[in-house]
């Protein structure tokens, strides 16, 4: 399939908010995540590096630091919090989910205003009435662009659909497509899941940029988290359901569809072939580096904007 940069995959900037408690977080990232950027070395070649420079920094403080926020860092937490753990045993991290509503931006953000966390990670900027509400309660937020990440879109193993089109995946979350044979597919009802706009950074991101800012139809079924989300996907042959491309990609039970502007510009999130579910868990498909990558550098080739970006 094309990987021309004309295609974009949809990215969005994935960002780390620190309050005054939260100047670790600058360092933390900074120190850390440039080496990611070279994901050609081995995992093991890549940890070691993570590990130098992570043992590298100074003047590291001790104690517990509780952290919350966003869903899409969930890939970077895995990779990343277990060496911070093993290099700084005293420098201790605890991800804390909100007591209540759900996991996301901006819950992770409400959390860090109310001084419940240290920091908090996001997958968007802050909006003015947060930097607001937090100057009314003596706090300075500082937000550091970290990655950029892309959005993937997860259907049934099974649903023989070869891909979408963004114009497409809007008429679907809008309601104007209700049934796979309208997109080439099967006489089969459309079940199109999504957190809430109020759950995080990503949803956001997907209204704004796909849906135009249009309203989700009434067909959607609103779901806790990405977990649940993909699950009732490997469950239901209707079912669709967008996440962050690196948490969606290797999942099992469910595929990923390829995304462009036109039905014979498709760009696959993962690498080619595509593995089938029944070879999962042994193998797992990966993400597309090579495709993101391209996008990104046309993303600002055409903004004429330089951002830090980390993963992918």
């Amino acid at each position: 399939m094309s990987q021309k940069n004309e295609i974009l995959p949809l990215l969005l900037t994935v960002w780390v908010t620190s309050a005054l408690l939260g100047g670790i977080a600058w360092w933390l990232l900074n120190k850390t995540f440039p080496n990611l950027n070279d994901r050609s070395n081995s995992s093991s070649s890549s940890n070691n590096q993570i590990s130098e420079t992570l043992g590298a920094v100074k003047n590291v403080p001790e104690g517990l630091f509780n952290y919350g926020g966003s869903t899409t860092w969930a890939p970077i937490r895995k990779e990343v919090d277990f060496i911070i753990q093993q290099v700084w045993p005293k420098f201790r991290l605890v991800y804390t989910d909100p007591t209540t509503g759900t996991p996301g931006t901006g819950s992770g953000i409400r959390m860090l205003i109310e001084n419940q966390l240290a920091f908090s990670q996001a997958s968007r900027s802050l909006k003015d009435e947060e930097i607001q509400r937090a100057q009314q309660r003596g706090l300075t937020l500082k937000e550091v662009p970290v990655a950029i990440d892309g959005i993937a879109i997860a259907v049934h193993p099974d649903l023989p659909v070869s891909g979408l089109t963004i114009t497409q995946l809007k008429d679907i979350y809008t309601g104007k497509i209700s049934n796979w044979r309208q997109v080439g597919g099967p006489n089969l009802a459309i079940i199109p899941y999504s957190r809430r706009k109020e759950d995080g950074g990503t949803v956001e991101f997907f209204i704004d940029q796909v849906l135009e800012k249009a309203d989700f139809g009434s067909n959607i079924q609103y779901i806790y988290s990405t977990t649940s989300a993909l699950r009732k996907v490997s469950q239901n042959p209707g079912g669709i359901y967008y996440a962050s491309a690196p948490e969606v990609v290797p999942q099992c039970g469910i595929k990923t569809l390829p995304l462009g502007k036109s039905e014979n510009k498709l760009v696959a999130p993962y690498q080619e072939p595509s593995i089938p579910s029944s070879q999962c868990p042994q193998k797992r498909n990966q993400l597309n580096e090579l495709a993101f990558q391209q996008a990104i550098r046309a993303q600002y080739l055409r903004h004429n904007c330089v951002r830090y970006f980390a993963l992918i």
